[in-house]
């Protein structure tokens, strides 16, 4: 064993568990690894009506298989507030073009730093070796994990990536018989449904399958007097998904966005109220 392989007795793995394939995935290889009893699944709940039930079924699962109770880190209130309620709180949904949005940052950022200052905290620029943070990030997210060790480093905290391993054990959650969350048939994420970093596409989902939520981001662009698509507001587009959702355009993100488009374009060519490609 090399010296970058040694494990460190009793040092804990807190895996940040969102709900999603990939973070289970992770779990399972540091459980299969480093052992339960130093495994930590910590995740935010949230909001069931943006959450859907069945990846709250699917982190219970996975939970039950590993024999790792989860650990959450919530925002107060989360069980009544969604991102939409968050962001007419503040009545903005970003600072600025590249920042994170405010959802995140109050729904999962705030409370999970929260959760370290008081149960790991750490002392900059000194690095705990006794705890390391586990991401879901795969080999062809470098960008997000070289960001992310930086951000953790100056935070005081290491980080590890199990996806990256040479060595897995395990590609698809499907193979310890657990089901990954029926929003992945739709979604490419398990993220909140009406996510406010999304795209066109997932808000055509959205128009389609889910009009509550519709609704609840419509008022939250009115309170806010912002749009949550650089394109325009969803009212906007309103009458353009009407036309699709006629024309029977499937609502999925599993198409690729320019094939999804080229679609949409192509039932309802003869008409003169569809945006250019340049607005997708």
């Amino acid at each position: 064993m090399t010296s970058a392989e040694m494990v460190v007795v009793g040092m804990k793995h807190i895996v940040c568990f969102s709900g999603g394939h990939s973070s289970a995935i992770a779990a399972v290889e540091v459980v299969r690894k480093f052992g339960a009893e130093d495994t930590i699944l910590l995740n935010h709940d949230l909001c069931p009506r943006t959450e859907d039930a069945d990846i709250k079924r699917f982190k219970k699962e996975v939970s039950d298989y590993l024999g790792v109770p989860i650990t959450y880190a919530n925002m107060p209130g989360w069980d009544v507030k969604d991102q939409f309620d968050v962001c007419m709180e503040i009545r903005a949904f970003k600072a600025g073009a590249q920042s994170t949005a405010f959802c995140t940052n109050r729904l999962k950022t705030e409370p999970f730093h929260k959760w370290l200052s008081e149960h790991y905290p750490a002392n900059p620029p000194e690095v705990r070796d006794d705890i390391s943070l586990v991401y879901g990030f795969d080999a062809n997210e470098q960008h997000r994990i070289r960001r992310r060790v930086g951000i953790m480093a100056a935070m005081g905290y290491q980080t590890e990536y199990p996806l990256t391993w040479e060595v897995r054990t395990i590609h698809d959650i499907e193979e310890v018989g657990i089901e990954r969350p029926k929003t992945y048939s739709i979604f490419n994420h398990a993220n909140c449904t009406g996510c406010l970093k999304a795209g066109k596409q997932h808000w055509f989902v959205v128009y389609c399958l889910y009009p509550e939520i519709w609704e609840k981001a419509k008022l939250a662009e009115d309170t806010i007097g912002y749009s949550i698509l650089k394109q325009g507001y969803l009212s906007d587009f309103e009458a353009e998904f009407a036309k699709l959702k006629e024309k029977a355009l499937p609502p999925t993100e599993k198409a690729k966005p320019q094939t999804f488009w080229a679609a949409a374009r192509k039932l309802i060519k003869d008409d003169d109220d569809l945006p250019c490609e340049c607005s997708f």
